[in-house]
């Protein structure tokens, strides 16, 4: 069993990159990749854990060996939507790369520090520096508003929380700066990357929508898209499937897990009936670019 997009701690997950590679050990996830919005901070913690913690694999029974496959998920914008690239299989060390996953941090920094402001004028302190002390290390994202809000009582639930303050058209959010999907495959493809479109069904596009998006991305390099995915149904699997082989694309599968913020959502299985067989895994790696 493989699962092809993970968050953790260090974007809006729950789980620290250790955590994850122990679950993956113990409940036969013989595969993840590790991809945090727009940050790569997690992949170091991950890759290592994998290679010291499954030297038990031989001593210890119910444990499986892991592979970390490096990734990450960067946020595009597309005709006013939010579209999300995933990169499997990057070069994660190359500086090119990391100046421009710095720039992305850096423009939800001032994201950061505009919500703030904007909380204020409603009465409601949310100092950064608070913040980033609840998560270090961390990319900051609306969920960890949404915890802060929690915590403090100023709401119920995450729910309520996007709902009246942080959703799109809500008071306290604030759009920040992002890049084309196509800027983000090229980036992706650059470090010898795989770049997969992901979760496309959660775009609500109709089909010729979709499909103009597709053609767009393939002409710009797109390679694989994420036909598998927790919340799909049976016939949105085999729409992505029809998609992907009209336009000559891999497929690609997994979770979305971010533990404790996505309230039953499992790592590896999703809602339950979730499965990505290795040879996807298997089709990505031999694709990656020289």
């Amino acid at each position: 069993m493989i699962d092809l997009h993970v968050h953790s701690h260090y974007s809006d997950g729950s789980c620290s990159p250790k955590e994850l590679v122990e679950y993956a050990a113990t409940h036969g996830i013989t595969a993840f990749a590790l991809t945090d919005h727009d940050t790569i901070a997690g992949l170091d913690e991950a890759i290592a854990h994998a290679r010291v913690f499954c030297e038990k694999c031989g001593q210890t029974s119910g444990i499986n060996p892991v592979e970390v496959v490096p990734g990450v998920e960067l946020s595009t914008e597309y005709n006013g939507r939010d579209v999300h690239i995933i990169g499997l299989f990057i070069d994660y060390q190359d500086i090119v790369f990391q100046n421009q996953i710095h720039t992305f941090m850096s423009a939800r920094e001032e994201r950061n520090i505009k919500m703030c402001a904007r909380f204020e004028e409603r009465g409601i302190s949310i100092p950064i520096t608070e913040l980033k002390a609840s998560a270090p290390g961390a990319v900051i994202t609306r969920a960890h508003y949404a915890q802060y809000l929690l915590d403090r009582g100023y709401v119920k639930s995450h729910k309520e929380a996007f709902e009246r303050y942080l959703g799109d058209h809500a008071p306290c959010f604030v759009p920040r700066d992002k890049v084309s999907p196509e800027q983000a495959i090229s980036l992706i493809r650059a470090t010898h990357g795989i770049p997969v479109l992901a979760h496309p069904v959660l775009y609500h596009m109709s089909n010729a929508e979709l499909e103009a998006l597709v053609g767009r991305l393939k002409e710009a390099g797109l390679m694989a898209i994420e036909a598998i995915y927790s919340t799909y149904s049976s016939s949105d699997t085999r729409q992505m499937q029809v998609i992907a082989k009209k336009y000559d694309l891999l497929l690609s599968g997994g979770s979305d897990f971010h533990g404790s913020t996505k309230s039953g959502l499992q790592f590896g299985t999703g809602y339950g009936s979730l499965y990505i067989h290795e040879d996807i895994l298997d089709k990505l790696r031999a694709a990656r670019p020289i």
